[in-house]
């Protein structure tokens, strides 16, 4: 009998397995079977398939490119017990304080190695003692230079400690919604605090459940079965309605049972944020009312005013509902007082996606397989936007290439029905500026995203100059992640944005809203400075998988935090007048819809 972990996803096992390599790489094995584990992850997360559900049979896996016999033992080992031998034997070799130096920038497996090797030290109090001494620098290949970047990265990575991306987030809460739904008298399990706002990241995940199982005599196998879900470390506390606990990871999880009528009002407590619902709790005052998150209550006589939804709540209080993206004291209480709050933009407004790679460069897929995918999500259009040869390591087009991948772009187009396929191309825009492929190559385009890839360090006037020159060459449609940073594990860099826009605006370019949850590129607060400068958004998801094209949604969010309605992002657009758009001697007024 072949039993598989409950909570074993790709994700998982694709992390064991990376994990495996950089503790390998650390004790100095050999390289092939360093990088056949690091090929294993990468086929691991690219599955469109949950694997642990076939776990069980050997010859499927061995059909997975990069999954030979041992590697699939080692699968059906994970999957089985949770672990493998050799992950096991290197993290009691090495401790698991070593994985943490790993997410620390400047901090790879082999500067670790060396200190290791040196001093015996894997934690990161240790390293960050050794630099401070200044022993670190004494190290081969190492220098004063290299020993304050890692106490750089140490600082950027304690500051940012303990927050989660946002898929993570939502993952969990939906695994926890799924274990506990099955529960009798359980109505509704809803997500609350920076998750529901949409946040670019989020710290504790705090969960709200009611039904008729949370009234007082019903609630203990509530609390019980909460206290079973699987991935958890520790039990913090354990109340009457209230049960936190750590998951491994290290988030925190928060769940709170609620009565119905109190739910509405719990749930705009716990959504906040606490400035918005500083404000509401002061209207309230000044209304003679007072509200908690059990309910909105007449102060005069103690009459219970609302409570059982947020909407009849804010509705008491004379304003129209506010949605949660916006609940971040930032005019919103005003704006529903005047009824002036936006229609904000929403997934279904969304008509196409044109980021998107295939397995000609660094893609999971072909060009049919994205344009299927498209299809079945609904969408009117859709482009192949695959890398120029600067990123080597993606396997980028050079302008042979380039040509050749649009003229397959186009044969697929012609066969593909019910969707328009626009040819385009993720073109690096290098360090001096110039774009990566020849203009006669861009001018055989639908559209060009123009991004950075690479010389993040470059001075911000130098950065500046590099984006600007490429904004005023006159063949990008898109700016594509315009500001770099990677969430949770690097800074955007460092350029003047407001004239980058300002040029951005005058030539009719786009900036593009990278939906990918780790990127989330540009931010809520960008997006506001696009928007009162006139330049138009374009939603994407840059996926390297179909898989990926579902991640549209955490941009949505982005856009909603920002106040973005359809007539601001391009995407909304009909197919033909999007295509208008992408040209860039035509001046488009955008009306979604």
């Amino acid at each position: 009998m072949f039993a598989a972990q409950p909570s074993m996803e790709n994700r998982n096992i694709a992390a064991i397995f990376y994990e495996t390599a950089d503790l390998m790489e650390i004790r100095g094995d050999d390289p092939f079977r360093i990088r056949s584990y690091r090929r294993a992850a990468e086929a691991v997360e690219g599955l469109g398939f949950r694997l642990a559900d076939v776990a069980a049979d050997t010859r499927k896996l061995l059909e997975i490119p990069g999954i030979g016999k041992g590697m699939a033992a080692n699968i059906q080992q994970i999957v089985r017990e949770g672990n493998f031998t050799l992950h096991e034997e290197l993290l009691q070799k090495y401790r698991p304080s070593m994985l943490e130096l790993l997410k620390i920038q400047g901090l790879g497996p082999k500067t670790i190695a060396l200190i290791w090797d040196a001093f015996q030290i894997c934690d990161l109090e240790g390293v960050e003692k050794l630099a401070r001494e200044g022993k670190i620098r004494e190290l081969p290949r190492m220098g004063e230079k290299h020993e304050q970047k890692i106490l750089k990265g140490i600082e950027e990575y304690r500051r940012i400690s303990g927050r989660f991306l946002l898929d993570t987030a939502e993952r969990t809460a939906t695994k926890l919604r799924e274990f506990l739904s099955a529960m009798p008298g359980v109505d509704q399990i809803t997500a609350a605090g920076s998750l529901r706002r949409g946040r670019d990241t989020v710290g504790d995940l705090d969960i709200l459940i009611t039904g008729p199982c949370c009234a007082d005599e019903r609630l203990d196998p509530l609390l019980d079965r909460i206290v079973t879900f699987p991935g958890i470390t520790e039990i913090l506390a354990k109340g009457d309605n209230k049960v936190s606990f750590k998951l491994r990871g290290g988030m925190q999880v928060d769940v709170r049972t609620l009565k119905p009528e109190s739910y509405g009002a719990a749930l705009q407590y716990f959504t906040g944020s606490k400035n918005h619902n500083v404000s509401i709790r002061q209207r309230a005052l000044k209304m003679g009312y007072t509200l908690s998150e059990y309910a909105l209550t007449r102060i005069a006589d103690g009459a219970r005013i609302a409570g059982a939804t947020e909407q009849e709540v804010y509705a008491a209080l004379k304003l129209d509902y506010i949605p949660p993206e916006l609940r971040e004291n930032q005019g919103e209480i005003e704006a529903a007082e005047q009824h002036r709050l936006p229609r904000l933009i929403e997934v279904d407004d969304i008509r196409g996606d044109v980021h998107m790679h295939t397995v000609e460069t660094d893609g999971r897929c072909t060009i049919e397989e994205m344009i299927d995918a498209a299809r079945e999500r609904g969408y009117a259009y859709m482009a192949i936007t695959d890398h120029s040869k600067n990123l080597a390591f993606a396997n980028g087009l050079d302008d042979t290439r380039a040509a050749e991948h649009v003229r397959r772009i186009r044969e697929a187009a012609s066969r593909s029905e019910g969707i328009r396929v626009f040819a385009g191309i993720e073109v690096d825009i290098l360090a001096d500026g110039e774009l990566d492929l020849s203009a006669s190559v861009l001018d055989e385009m639908d559209l060009v995203i123009a991004s950075v890839h690479s010389h993040f360090q470059q001075e911000p006037q130098q950065m500046t100059e590099r984006l600007l020159r490429a904004i005023n060459g006159g063949h990008i449609s898109i700016l594509g992640h315009p500001t770099g940073r990677i969430l949770l594990r690097r800074e955007g860099y460092d350029f003047d944005l407001d004239a980058v826009m300002q040029a951005a605006a005058r030539h009719n370019v786009a900036m593009e809203l990278n939906a990918y949850p780790d990127r989330l590129d540009l931010c809520d607060r960008h997006l506001k400075m696009a928007k009162e400068r006139g330049v138009k958004i374009v939603i994407n998801t840059d996926s390297h998988h179909t898989s990926h094209l579902e991640k549209m949604r955490f941009g949505v969010v982005q856009a909603r935090r920002a106040w973005l309605t359809p007539e601001d992002v391009l995407n909304t657009l009909p197919a033909e007048a999007f295509a208008a758009a992408m040209r860039k001697h035509l001046q488009v007024e955008v009306t979604a819809g």
